[in-house]
């Protein structure tokens, strides 16, 4: 029997969910970084977020693969989706605003596009993608550029740390086109605990967490962070790798800006400078023109 095609309400619905997910953890990681080192606090994320998962999986009645290829992609999927951009993220917010990084992190769509089109030759370079790619970068522009020489380059490297943290999340979601036919939460799990056996290590080495004190609201921060914002999240994802495709799945990105940098002035009280703003809409826009399929011209009869 050929398989139910899955029903594009409820996949825009998860599409709607996962950008909600993902658009609160960067207010989960501003809080956590105030008083948990970062590379603490994504060891943490990861290594939670991933025993929530395999717990699920256990109480489903299935078991993760066993075989040494399969988890040989599970590990690049941790570097490239978890272990490293994770961490450049929550770096760089222990300078840059949460809203900022929303915005800088919602290009992934647009470089997803670059390697697909140019590396990879699996994308159609179309006008319509070209103005999108184009906007996009000009927002980008306008969110460092101007602040860069405004702060002297002081938040330059922190922002740019954010903006390599989008590239690994687009090679992530084309790499994750090799898990089809598996259950989602088999990459979402394998992969989370890949990037925590990464991450463990270097936390103990680099910030021993057995001397810091966090607060309850950074405890609170990591616990949203690895619950709603990465088992939650990372189920939704790698369903959606399967439904909408790698591309169409980071479009999520065009809706977790306005969602994110919402949270972020509604709970954390960040000023959206004008500059900023008009970021945010040319790389929204810039997304959109690239990830929304045109309409189809009907076909006279």
């Amino acid at each position: 029997m050929t398989p139910a095609r899955p029903n594009l309400t409820t996949e825009l619905l998860l599409l709607l969910a996962l950008a909600t997910c993902w658009g609160a953890s960067y207010t989960f990681i501003r809080v956590g970084v105030a008083t948990i080192p970062p590379i603490t606090l994504i060891a943490a994320r990861t290594l939670i977020a991933g025993l929530v998962l395999l717990a699920i999986i256990r109480w489903r009645g299935l078991s993760l693969p066993r075989d040494a290829a399969t988890w040989k992609r599970f590990l690049i999927q941790s570097c490239l989706n978890s272990a490293i951009p994770f961490t450049l993220i929550a770096w760089a917010e222990q300078t840059v605003d949460a809203g900022l990084a929303t915005i800088l992190n919602s290009t992934t769509p647009i470089f997803a596009f670059l390697i697909a089109a140019f590396l990879l030759r699996s994308e159609p370079l179309t006008g319509r993608k070209l103005f999108g790619v184009i906007v996009g970068m000009a927002g980008i522009c306008l969110v460092i550029g101007l602040d860069a020489l405004h702060g002297m380059g002081r938040q330059l490297l922190p922002q740019l740390s954010v903006v390599v943290a989008s590239i690994c999340y687009a090679c992530a979601a084309l790499f994750g086109r090799n898990f089809k036919g598996l259950d989602p939460m088999m990459p979402a799990a394998g992969s989370l605990l890949c990037g925590a056996a990464l991450l463990i290590p270097a936390s103990l080495v680099f910030e021993h967490p057995w001397q810091i004190a966090p607060s309850t609201a950074s405890i609170l921060s990591l616990l949203g962070l690895s619950v709603i914002s990465t088992a939650l999240a990372f189920s939704i994802y790698f369903r959606l790798i399967q439904t909408l495709g790698s591309v169409g799945t980071t479009a999520q990105a065009y809706l977790r800006v306005p969602i994110g940098v919402g949270i972020c002035v509604i709970f954390l009280g960040e000023p959206l400078s004008p500059t900023a703003a008009i970021g945010l809409v040319c790389v929204v826009a810039g997304v959109m023109a690239m990830t929304i399929a045109p309409r189809k011209r009907a076909i006279a009869g």
